[in-house]
């Protein structure tokens, strides 16, 4: 029998970084984040599992490594545990018996396409909804998909079962599937189809890891939808029954309860930077709603007669649009939980309206339901009773959805899956299958190392299950009396209340996991945005350490808010994110990302955060240009940094631009500073304000009414950030901010005439965050403005407009640059994909981040400047500034470099005969003993920790000249730079050594004892 394994010997973690490289993680702390699903278990409950932390995560990119994985775990008899988008609350992924986690998720290809036969063949781990979009583009699409689509997996819906949209017409998700490839748990590979896939259906990876799905499909077409109201249970089952009765051919039927209504009518609406956006939704009537979806071209006549004959009333148009707009968003009223005791069970369509009745009379707490009728006369009801996990109630409440479940037993219906919890229950859920099921599984996994327990279960949840089923009157009378009441939040640990309830809101639906760039650009989910709500959670319960590197997860996210655009709940996560930047480093002194330190202090002394001179900062500017520069205008030019420093093209493209349209103009020259965007994700809210507070001062005195930028991060700051916090530091501040491309498209029948010099390139468009999504919403004019230039074939990348992927740049850029290149690269592929000679941006650092990692990952692409492109066809000569970018880069790059604990020790090893001369007297004495005194290098090393950060404080100053060299030895730096290090470095590494010295420490000291014996 496979044996608990929480642990690998070194022997083992060797062999497993052999066959996987990068894509294996033993690290403690990542492992704490794959003990769960998204199921929010009572403590109780939860005591039961036992311990469920994996030893390792491996990343099973295709078929291959699924075999060697398998035959791994097989050798060392350790329990492997399959895992894809973990959007299942029943035990199927949670390790009860430690082992290896094999994520599943990167085998997510399309590997072949047949019109003809109307079948595709894909990766197990690709998301239902990354399919349907790409099949929707071939004419195809697939014949029902899960609720959860934006996250959940094809072979996930296979190892799972279950019901989705379009069940009503073609089945049960296993109706829809021709064949499955399986690695088998005895390190064979077999396909399963026909009768056969009943052998490995609903199994939950408890048979072998699923590597290839072939699904039967359909021809895609627009969906239309009719939904109405119906005062009664019964009113609405007779509805259902009649649609079937007369053959009307509906694709898919769901519907909900009053409850589930009223609770949708008051869920928060969508924000963006605090402020309400999307607030037109329809009010639902407080009835059982029912959805008719069918494919625009049927004829389904009949149906809303019948809805009438039935009782029930069509309802407008705009609440069918929306209601099925939200399919896939069912969970945002979980915002008005904060959590939810589930119950989900498959029940009769006859009885539909008698299960309703009994709950309302049974369960004394609200439950929400929300339903799919299934052809052959069933309905899968998900129930939802609203709680608080934190409220120990949790725990007596939870039973209720025992109570659920009886009352669809006792209806001829059953539990909808078995799994870890209900693993009684798998007679039910299986039939007549199961008997070949458990014999199949015997014959293929003897040792029962594939996902033990899931299927057969814990001893002691089936106990205490069964008791309560026992006992299930008692427990339901006590838990009618267990509400959670008005849930409070408040701050707590020093996190802010608001976000606490974000993170107990959150459903760890994973919607916003794949497109998210830092996980995407790291692989581990500590890094994605529901790990660091989950992280949150362990944290207040104490289960958890908010160090240095748990920070870093905080700090690294790019704010690209595509979290934010996915997320069903409408969390403002990136907003949390910029919340807990300022709590950790300038409320608790925690470490920014070392290179923010410098920039901070270039700031503060000369505005701008590439260490150049103030005085510098408008040199970039034409003399023509700039003898048409107004002193004062109601429309003002703000460069920034990067193309008032680097790339010039940005700024000169911009103005040029202005000037053939007419438009007169402000500068601020050299008076101009950063806007202040890096000193607000790196978390000194300080430095910001001052900034702010300079660039508002400054426009005022120039009276300005529109700031024009080119960078959409400056944009951003203008159009946003500045009046929210001049409006909270009393500012007066009437200024609005536009991007050129926006100034000119009145103007495009004055410049289009002017346009002289075609380019006769293709050219892929890449949206910028802060412009897009994460901004204005600005989207349509830059693509005119580049769709005006003569010669451009313009070309849509695959993941466009509100759904673009973020470059990878500022924060990973500054934090991780070889994260940064794997993130630019998923981005430039797209463009390649598109047989683009260019990929055009508008923002400077877009531009930056593109340009290094075309020139890291070998791609033949240019990297060009939307105003630049206009600025040349309109006959002017801008040269191209991608080696001005890399060459600026490189100085940042190093710095990054030697900000690593390994590299910054090393550097200190170089200064130890500094140091040492530097120290006390008393000191250098005992140093001195540690050479001739048996023993005292073992004293000394326990001391180290308390001993270094005492000195540090006085001994910089005195090594800070060597420190200086030795930078300037390892990081090569322009000449403007390097006047300034003096000033800017002892300020940056007062800051950074008392976070960095923990991490230094453990390093230095043996490096230490060693040159005093030595010398």
């Amino acid at each position: 029998m496979a044996n608990d394994k929480y642990e690998l010997s070194d022997l083992q973690k060797q062999e497993l970084s052999d066959i996987f490289g990068r894509g294996v993680n033993f690290k403690d702390k990542e492992r704490t984040f794959y003990t769960h699903d998204v199921g929010a278990l009572p403590s109780l409950v939860k005591g039961l599992l036992g311990k469920t932390k994996p030893a390792a995560i491996v990343k099973v990119i295709n078929e291959k490594k699924a075999v060697e994985i398998v035959n791994f775990a097989r050798k060392y008899k350790i329990p492997i545990v399959p895992r894809a988008g973990a959007t299942s609350g029943y035990g199927g992924i949670i390790p009860t018996k430690g082992g290896i986690i094999a994520d599943v998720t990167p085998m997510r290809k399309i590997i072949n396409i047949d019109k003809e036969n109307m079948k595709v063949t894909v990766g197990a781990g690709i998301i239902w909804s990354d399919l349907e979009s790409k099949l929707n583009e071939e004419g195809l699409a697939v014949q029902a998909v899960p609720s959860s689509a934006v996250a959940a997996t094809v072979g996930g819906w296979l190892a799972q079962n279950g019901v989705g949209y379009g069940s009503y017409e073609f089945g049960w998700s296993q109706d829809t599937m021709e064949s499955a490839r399986m690695v088998l748990p005895n390190g064979d590979v077999k396909e399963f189809s026909g009768e056969e896939l009943g052998k490995i259906i609903g199994t939950m990876g408890t048979t072998g890891i699923i590597t290839e799905v072939t699904l039967n499909l359909r021809k895609y077409e627009k969906t239309a939808a009719v939904s109405a109201e119906f005062a009664d249970a019964a009113s609405m089952r007779a509805a259902i029954k009649k649609a079937g009765e007369k053959k009307i051919p509906i694709w898919s039927i769901s519907f909900i309860n009053p409850q589930w209504a009223e609770m949708k009518n008051i869920a928060p609406y969508k924000t963006h930077y605090g402020e309400t956006v999307d607030d037109n939704r329809p009010e639902l009537p407080s009835s059982y709603i029912c959805n008719f979806a069918y494919p625009e071209s049927r004829d389904i006549s009949g149906l809303k007669e019948l809805i009438k004959e039935s009782g029930g009333k069509v309802l407008p148009q705009e609440i069918a649009d929306h209601e099925t707009e939200e399919w896939f968003r069912s969970m945002k009223v979980k915002r008005l939980g904060p959590s939810f005791i589930p119950a989900e069970v498959v029940v009769p369509v006859d009885k539909i309206d008698t299960i309703f009745s009994e709950i309302n009379k049974k369960i004394g707490l609200p439950v929400l339901v929300e339903g799919m009728v299934t052809n052959g006369d069933e309905a899968i009801m998900l129930c939802f009773i609203p709680h608080s996990e934190r409220s120990f109630k949790y725990n007596l409440a939870f039973p209720l959805a025992l109570s659920i479940v009886k009352i669809a037993e006792e209806n001829g219906g059953r539990i909808y899956s078995s799994g870890l919890y209900f693993a009684k229950q798998a007679e039910n859920v299986f039939g007549k299958r199961l008997p070949e099921i458990r014999k199949f599984k015997q014959q293929v996994d003897p040792d029962d190392i594939m996902n033990p327990e899931t299927l057969t279960g814990k001893p002691m949840i089936k106990t205490g299950l069964s008791l309560a089923k026992t006992f299930e009157p008692m427990a339901r009378a006590v838990g009618n009396m267990s509400g959670a009441g008005d849930v409070a939040f408040k701050d707590e640990k020093g996190i802010p209340g608001d976000i606490i309830s974000h993170a107990y809101t959150c459903a760890q639906c994973g919607y916003c996991v794949n497109e998210c760039d830092q996980y995407y650009g790291r692989g581990w989910e500590s890094q994605s945005p529901r790990g660091k709500w989950f992280f949150i959670k362990e944290y207040l319960a104490g289960r958890a350490e908010l160090d240095q590197e748990q920070v870093d997860t905080f700090l690294a996210c790019t704010t690209c808010e595509m979290c934010d655009y996915y997320c069903q709940l409408d969390l403002p996560i990136e907003r949390s994110w910029m919340t807990l930047r300022e709590n950790f480093v300038q409320k608790r002194g925690m470490m920014t990302i070392p290179p923010f330190e410098i920039m901070a202090q270039s700031l503060d002394k000369e505005r701008n955060i590439w260490a150049n001179y103030r005085v510098d900062r408008d040199k970039w500017l034409p003399d023509d240009i700039r003898a048409k520069i107004k002193d004062k205008a109601e429309i003002a030019y703000f460069a920034g940094c990067t193309a008032s420093f680097v790339e010039k093209d940005v700024a000169v493209g911009a103005v040029r631009i202005l000037d053939d349209a007419g438009i007169e103009f402000a500068y601020l020259g050299d008076k101009e500073s950063c806007c202040g965007i890096p000193m607000l994700v790196a978390g000194k809210w300080d430095v910001f304000e001052r900034i702010l507070k300079m660039n508002i001062v400054n426009m005022q005195k120039k009276g300005v009414k529109t700031v024009v930028t080119s960078c959409p991060a400056c944009m951003l700051m203008w159009r946003t950030i500045y009046p929210q916090w001049a409006e909270k530091l009393g500012m007066d501040f009437d200024i609005e901010a536009k991007h050129y491309s926006e100034i000119v498209m009145d103007k495009l029948d004055v410049l289009k005439p002017k346009f002289v010099k075609p380019l006769n390139k293709t050219v892929a468009w890449h949206d910028s965050c802060h412009i897009g999504r994460a901004g204005a919403g600005v989207y349509d004019a830059p693509r005119e403005l580049l769709k005006a230039i003569p010669g451009v074939k313009f070309k849509e990348m695959e993941h466009n407009r509100e759904k673009a992927l973020c470059c990878g740049s500022v924060v990973t850029l500054i934090d991780e640059p070889k994260v940064a290149s794997i993130i630019g690269n998923t981005r430039l592929q797209e463009a390649v994909d598109q047989d683009a000679d260019i990929m055009a941006a508008l923002c400077p650092c877009c531009l930056v981040q593109f340009r290094i990692a075309a020139r890291d990952n070998n791609v033949n692409m240019e990297i060009q400047d939307l105003g630049a492109l206009a600025a040349r066809s309109l006959g002017y000569d801008i040269p191209d500034t991608t080696n001005d970018a890399l060459v600026a880069w490189s100085t940042f790059d190093k710095m990054i470099e030697l900000m690593e604990p390994e590299n910054m020790t090393e550097m200190m090893v170089e200064l130890l005969p500094d140091m040492i001369g530097a120290m006390p007297s008393y000191m250098r004495a005992m140093m001195k003993t540690v050479k001739y005194v048996p023993g005292m290098d073992m004293l000394m090393k326990p001391m180290m920790p308390t001993m270094m950060p005492m000195l540090m404080p006085s001994l910089m100053p005195k090594v800070m000249p060597k420190m200086l060299k030795a930078v300037e030895k390892r990081v090569p730096m322009p000449d403007y730079m390097k006047e300034q290090m003096p000033d800017l470095m002892p300020a940056a590494m007062e800051n950074l050594l008392p976070n960095m010295l923990p991490q230094i420490i453990p390093l230095l000291t043996p490096k230490m004892i060693q040159y005093i014996k030595d010398n």
